[in-house]
């Protein structure tokens, strides 16, 4: 898809100005309600949609199919930030009137670092061909390192922050506690840093690790930067309302980690067929059609058997507690008798 340098301009202004009417409603710290959450989640969702519906307009089937395919793989890999995002908040025990500004800030710095980062890909795979072989591996693998992970325990896990994130603590220091929304205060005559900035930086920064995962995917569904960089910008800024709308049904997202590993496996595959064919080999390529067919299916049947499982677990434990307090009872008639 050829895009001019003024469609550019005016799409990252388009996006700066969504940013900020999302700030400015949301610039007086409160908890948010599941009601502002729900309907700020379809609004991005809508804006998005129309995106990809101008697309095939203006642009034709194909870059439009590339948006759809991209956004909904993009959206599907940040809820499993979520996960990481929820233990961030625990970890520096963020109080819940806070934590609408700590995503706000935090998804923005994600956004830009992963700009960077989808202009180093497109760089490269215009320069190097082969890469797209490093890329079918590396999501291949992941997809791997994915399984075995939803097979280990993690019941006790915790947030770990990353050397960056501690060599900045070192060197500018941290409060002992929230000042507001204020990231610098001053404290025995020296500059430091708040908790606010701390935990903001934070999830910026962690998101980078997704990103490596997510950006070769989307790579494998197009290698437009145009529509990389939208359907980035589109899941990663409604992820905020998200966060709080399905905070609870995470928990309740059990197969997930499977689904996903089997998005990134599907791509990664997808990847390297294309590889093939570019090197000049006779293989089939996988059509975006076909892909995001793949790709919402495997979600959909994720999702219900997440809540199948769920439901069943809930289900076990409320009997097992039921025959706790039964034979409690009895013990108890016994000792009276």
């Amino acid at each position: 898809m050829d895009v001019s340098v003024t469609l550019w301009v005016l799409t990252i202004v388009g996006l700066a100005a969504l940013i900020a009417v999302d700030f400015l409603i949301g610039r007086k710290p409160h908890e948010v309600s599941l009601k502002e959450a729900g309907v700020w989640t379809i609004v991005w969702i809508v804006l998005a949609a129309l995106f990809g519906l101008g697309l095939l307009v203006f642009g034709g089937g194909e870059p439009s199919g590339e948006f759809f395919a991209g956004f909904i793989t993009e959206k599907s890999l940040s809820v499993d930030n979520l996960f990481v995002f929820v233990l961030i908040m625990a970890k520096f025990s963020v109080p819940s009137k806070y934590q609408q500004r700590v995503l706000l800030v935090g998804v923005l710095i994600a956004l830009l670092l992963r700009a960077a980062f989808i202009a180093a890909g497109a760089a490269i795979l215009a320069s190097f061909a082969w890469v797209f072989y490093l890329f079918g591996a590396f999501l291949i693998w992941t997809a791997w390192k994915l399984i075995q992970e939803a097979r280990a325990d993690h019941e006790d896990e915790e947030f770990e922050e990353n050397k960056l994130l501690k060599a900045v603590e070192r060197r500018f220091g941290v409060a002992d506690r929230y000042h507001g929304t204020k990231l610098w205060i001053r404290q025995n005559g020296k500059r430091v840093m708040t908790p606010m900035l701390v935990v903001m930086l934070a999830i910026g920064t962690t998101d980078v690790l997704f990103a490596l995962d997510s950006i070769p995917a989307i790579f494998g569904l197009t290698q437009d930067p145009y529509i990389v960089f939208t359907a980035n910008a589109f899941a990663l800024m409604g992820l905020r309302q998200l966060y709080f709308l399905i905070g609870g049904l995470l928990r309740k997202l059990v197969h997930l980690s499977y689904g996903l590993s089997v998005i990134l496996g599907f791509i990664g595959v997808k990847l390297v067929l294309h590889a093939l064919h570019e090197s000049g080999v006779h293989v089939p390529e996988i059509s975006i059609p076909v892909s995001l067919g793949v790709i919402c299916g495997v979600l959909i049947v994720t999702t219900i058997t997440s809540l199948m499982a769920s439901r069943k677990q809930e289900n076990a434990a409320a009997a097992e507690a039921e025959a706790g307090t039964g034979n409690g009872e009895a013990d108890r008639n016994s000792v009276d008798v």
